[in-house]
């Protein structure tokens, strides 16, 4: 059985984005020491966000992807087209299982070859990498996060500019960007902790940009699908007020950006008894985010609270009444707890 817990990191490799499987520390030398000067502040930081913003998504660019989290390590292959009105897109994961992911726009097909499997799913809210930055969330950014240059420095063959956005809280962990100098396409992020210590990354390994589009590479595999099992996503839009539930505005900047309900069992699995189901909001502070899990408590599968930390990743479980709570996000474990807080049943 699938536990949904692990569901907000199973894209982060397009992201994420989303999340979800960061770079690696082990394999890529950090380019600053802990400890030094940010340098001077990013004074149009709007338009810093928006360059970001439109490189990753009207650019067209192909490379390789490098994750890594905790000594944990994973690879995937990004194709990204644009061509004014349309974007295409293929991933596809070069360890483990083979999974692609093709997405046309907001249509998303995520295929296992070997199985001969397909699910169709809603396109991910949660910004991935490269993208990082959520749309029209450029002030939050800049209310929440302080952001200065730290100089140039080469990645993957690319002349990239380095920026680091300090957090202005604890509750949230600071990132160090690298930006191709010319586009603005975001080559490589750390997140970093309380001590400059790099809790995870992601970055392009080699990358081409300014590729020449080919729609039909995406398109014709999302065409092609005679002899494979279609699922569409389990996943139904949901409202937490409709179920029952009231979740303030505990943790400064984060805001919800989705809410499903989602079967606890893995698409095409056999239906369990009651045929439990998992209600899962989704919120971001715009740059990073926090997936959190309500399902009915049961004594055997939630046998005490649990706190854990793999990398930059938090997760924390614990009961609310007849109420299971799962959070997961890379963020610190007080704001998980906050976030939880928050949270209120209704009579």
């Amino acid at each position: 059985m699938l536990h949904p817990a692990a569901a907000p990191n199973r894209r982060r490799v397009v992201v994420a984005g989303a999340g979800g499987l960061l770079s690696c520390t082990g394999l890529l030398r950090p380019a600053f020491a802990a400890g030094e000067d940010d340098g001077p502040p990013v004074v149009d930081v709007r338009g810093w966000l928006q360059r970001m913003q439109d490189a990753a998504a009207h650019r067209s660019y192909q490379g390789t992807l490098v994750f890594s989290s905790a000594g944990a390590v994973t690879s995937a292959r990004i194709v990204h087209y644009a061509d004014g009105a349309h974007q295409y897109e293929c991933i596809e994961w070069l360890d483990g299982q083979m999974r692609r992911l093709y997405r046309h726009n907001e249509s998303v097909k995520a295929v296992w070859p070997e199985h001969k499997l397909v699910l169709l799913e809603p396109r991910d809210p949660v910004t991935p990498f490269p993208a990082l930055i959520q749309p029209q969330s450029d002030d939050r950014v800049a209310e929440h996060y302080e952001l200065r240059h730290r100089g140039k420095d080469r990645i993957a063959g690319q002349e990239a500019l380095v920026t680091v956005l300090r957090p202005r809280d604890g509750l949230r962990f600071a990132q160090r960007v690298w930006t191709e100098k010319n586009t603005g396409l975001p080559l490589r992020v750390e997140i970093l902790g309380p001590r400059d210590e790099v809790l995870g990354s992601s970055a392009f390994s080699e990358v081409a940009l300014n590729v020449k589009p080919q729609p039909e590479a995406v398109l014709q595999p999302m065409r092609r699908l005679d002899g494979y099992r279609v699922l569409r996503s389990p996943m139904t839009a949901a409202a937490l007020e409709q179920e029952g539930w009231t979740l303030k505005p505990a943790v400064p900047g984060f805001r919800l950006v989705r809410t499903v309900k989602r079967p606890l069992e893995a698409p095409g699995a056999p239906a369990a008894e009651g045929d439990r189901q998992v209600l899962q909001a989704v919120l971001s502070d715009g740059l990073t985010h926090v997936s959190l899990f309500i399902e009915p408590y049961a004594q055997a599968r939630h046998p005490r609270a649990l706190h854990t930390a793999v990398g930059a990743t938090h997760t924390a479980m614990r009961r609310h009444g007849e109420w299971w709570l799962t959070l997961v996000g890379d963020v610190p474990a007080a704001t998980l707890r906050q976030i939880a807080q928050g949270l209120e049943r209704r009579p």
